[in-house]
């Protein structure tokens, strides 16, 4: 049959425009013509299957809408046509695989409703077997009553027939055209930006956009020693987002919708949910500062809580399974979650904006678009609603770095002079990183910063005005001097050693008089290194018991330099002067947590005595204090930290009578000066007399019993320093006397 010069028309029925059949005049051509070429132009040929309806004028050919926009079809359009005959022996003509890309028609009414693409495709496969389809075509898709669909044909695959006549094992080949047929195999992939939800096997793959950025680098984002908290935290709340849906709701998994972030302040709690926000694919992250969700007027608070997941509701609703990521940062979120019941009066503003938050992040219409970030240093104070798995589950302790991490977050802050050659190549970050133990990275920042302000200040002349040398850009480097200038004078951790109080109480040295102080020495060493075994319980607590004045506090502030431990804070009754029972037991309980922060701790208790309020006349004491210790002092830190207690008494029978004793690993006495010969060491190492009058004073003593402490014998010494030369000698003796360190029988010859 010879080509026709045919007009583009109007497909006459709503029933007719679903088939995807060009529909021609039954006139027009022979029953035995089943498809046409249509040629608008060179090069410009498509394929369509026909079928006959009376009410298409002789001389046209209906097309429906999706039909003319794939050919560029326009009404009355002139177009040449000619019958188009299939080889059955052509091998690339039988499909025997088909991709769809399928969309809403009509974008204005949208649906979450799951569509099976298994049923889709027996539906298709039962509308439009025969028909012959070109990659990239459009049309109209009517699935089980439910919304109309918009189809494009995105890939073709035809059976090698050739191949199979071989007896060869033949993969499919890529084809532009073909017949579909009963055993075709059909599947459907959504279309970009699509909000179709599509389920089931015959799915396709689903183009997705990671979760992950791609050009994501940890070690760029300014996050250092916090590896294992990051990997931590990756497969609790983001290894479920990286599956396709498909594959977490075969398992029947949820999201993880919250994280609370929680540890000492400058750990880098802020910085990591901020580097998490930019890490992820995700809507822009709200951050949100605790106190500025609370307001004065009525009912404002909770309203301001609602417009955070505004956004995410309403893409929730849209879009469903579709739905993009949306992170909320609290940062200081203790600040608006407490404990329901605790904030003093009764507005209740504090409750219910706490109330509000728990509807919103696992309530009775849940989201499962959100990731809610929290953190706090005061996690102690956090409704416990709100830790529960479904609202803030993934609960991680950011903690002091170790010296790896220290060395990372040192690199990390130093990389930029290294880049510009600003820093001396004396400075080995690892050296400062030993150096530097419990620092946070708040704190190890500050430290570059305080190098940066030494070295920067050498190249500053401050006469009359401040000038800077001229050759400042080329001279100015930070070199190992003022690293360790800043480390001695500017910046001190928090949670480090306590070490100007210890400074103060050996002040005077630790005097080895005898046996009893280097044997105390030895037996203390012991204990130090039992404390830090890796096989003890963790918790090593001692008590040094003894008369007053004996040196008890200086002997275990020694102790604690000798243990090299990072941590060490020495809780004082001087510190605590005026404090009420209840707030006197929360210091002593800061102390001690603060203590299971680092991995070797030490406290130091200070007469432990006046920390209980004991007076001899009554008696009295604190029983709230008591009971606070005796609980302190036998719990045991957690797991792989270790902690050693030091604790000074001089009421040792005090103790035992409130059954104190017992919770100590160790008691230790500390022994008073008893022999003349005790007494003689110590003058000899205060040189205050001179060999001649040490002489003296021992043949006075000789055969005398003594008994003094070597804190009262060093304020003798010091008042003895003070007399003349001439009565040095006798004024000594007599103030011994009198200060009852001889014994009352004894008489100086």
């Amino acid at each position: 049959m010879a080509q026709l010069r045919m007009k583009a028309w109007k497909c006459p029925t709503d029933e007719l425009s679903l088939s995807n059949c060009a529909i021609t005049n039954p006139g027009d051509f022979p029953d035995d013509v089943k498809h046409i070429e249509v040629t608008t132009g060179p090069s410009q040929h498509f394929v369509f299957t026909i079928r006959a309806h009376h009410e298409v004028p002789p001389g046209c050919i209906g097309f429906n809408l999706p039909q003319r926009k794939w050919a560029c079809l326009s009404l009355n359009q002139e177009i040449n046509v000619r019958p188009y005959y299939f080889n059955a022996t052509s091998s690339l003509e039988c499909l025997s695989n088909v991709t769809l890309e399928a969309d809403f028609l009509q974008k204005k009414t949208v649906t979450t409703e799951p569509y099976d693409t298994n049923q889709m495709a027996k539906e298709f496969q039962m509308q439009f077997t025969g028909q012959a389809f070109t990659v990239g075509q459009q049309l109209a898709f009517s699935f089980a009553g439910k919304k109309m669909l918009s189809i494009a044909i995105k890939s073709l695959e035809a059976a090698d027939l050739n191949a199979i006549k071989a007896g060869q094992n033949a993969k499919p080949v890529p084809t532009r055209m073909g017949r579909l047929l009963a055993d075709t195999s059909i599947t459907f992939e959504k279309a970009e930006n699509s909000s179709l939800n599509l389920v089931g096997t015959a799915k396709g793959k689903v183009v997705r956009q990671s979760i992950i950025n791609p050009d994501w680098d940890f070690q760029k984002m300014g996050v250092g020693g916090l590896d294992n908290e990051f990997n931590a935290i990756f497969r609790r709340a983001f290894a479920s987002r990286v599956f396709p849906p498909e594959v977490v709701e075969q398992l029947g998994c949820k999201h993880v919708k919250g994280i609370l972030l929680y540890g000492p302040p400058g750990t880098g709690k802020t910085l990591m949910a901020r580097q998490i926000g930019k890490m992820l694919n995700a809507r822009e992250p709200k951050i949100v500062n605790g106190p500025q969700i609370l307001d004065k007027y009525v009912g404002e608070s909770e309203a301001n809580v609602r417009r955070l997941f505004a956004d995410a509701e309403e893409e929730e609703k849209r879009l469903g399974p579709n739905s993009g990521l949306h992170i909320i940062i609290f940062d200081e979120i203790d600040a608006i979650c407490k404990a329901r019941g605790s904030v003093a009066g009764n507005t209740g503003v504090h409750d219910t904006v706490v109330n509000q938050l728990l509807a919103k992040i696992d309530g009775v219409e849940q989201l499962n678009n959100i990731l809610v970030i929290g953190m706090t240093n005061r996690r102690d104070m956090i409704d416990e609603a709100l830790l529960r798995p479904g609202r803030l589950e993934v609960q991680m302790e950011i903690g002091l770095p170790n010296e790896n991490g220290r060395h990372q977050i040192l690199n990390i802050h130093t990389a930029r002079m290294k880049e510009y050659k600003k820093i001396n190549p004396d400075v080995d970050t690892k050296e400062l990183a030993t150096l530097t133990k419990n620092f946070s990275g708040a704190e190890l920042e500050g430290l570059v910063r305080a190098a940066q302000s030494t070295a920067m200040n050498r190249l500053i002349k401050a006469a009359s005005k401040v000038e800077v040398d001229p050759e400042a850009m080329e001279k100015l480097l930070v070199n190992r001097g003022d690293f360790l200038h800043a480390l001695e004078h500017d910046v001190k951790p928090a949670f480090g050693s306590s070490a100007e109080a210890l400074d103060h109480y050996l002040a005077r040295g630790i005097i080895t008089w005898g046996t009893p102080v280097s044997n105390l020495l030895e037996d203390g060493m012991l204990l130090i290194q039992q404390a830090r075994s890796t096989e003890s319980s963790g918790l090593v607590s001692v008590l040094l018991e003894g008369p007053p004045n004996s040196g008890k506090t200086a002997l275990a502030a020694q102790l604690a330099k000798n243990s090299d431990f990072p941590f060490v804070k020495v809780c004082s009754p001087e510190e605590m002067v005026g404090f009420t029972e209840s707030s006197k037991c929360l210091q002593i309980r800061k102390y001690f947590d603060d203590a299971y922060r680092s991995v070797l701790s030490c406290v130091l208790v200070d007469n432990i005595e006046r920390l209980l309020d004991y007076g001899s006349i009554g008696p009295r004491y604190s029983n709230l204090t008591l009971q606070a210790l005796l609980v302190l002092l036998k719990k045991e830190p957690p797991r792989g930290r270790k902690l050693l207690v030091l604790c000074t008494t001089s009421r040792k029978e005090v103790l035992k009578d409130m059954e104190m004793l017992s919770c100590f690993t160790a008691v230790l006495h500390v022994h008073s000066l008893t022999k003349p010969e005790h007494l003689t060491a110590v003058l000899e190492e205060s040189a205050v007399f001179s060999p001649r009058e040490i002489q003296d004073i021992a043949r006075k003593l000789k055969g005398q019993k003594l008994f003094i402490g070597i804190k009262k014998l060093l304020a003798l010494l010091d008042m003895a320093r003070q007399t003349e030369e001439q009565y040095r000698v006798v004024k000594f003796l007599t103030k011994l006397e009198e200060e009852g360190g001889l014994d009352s029988g004894s008489t100086l010859q």
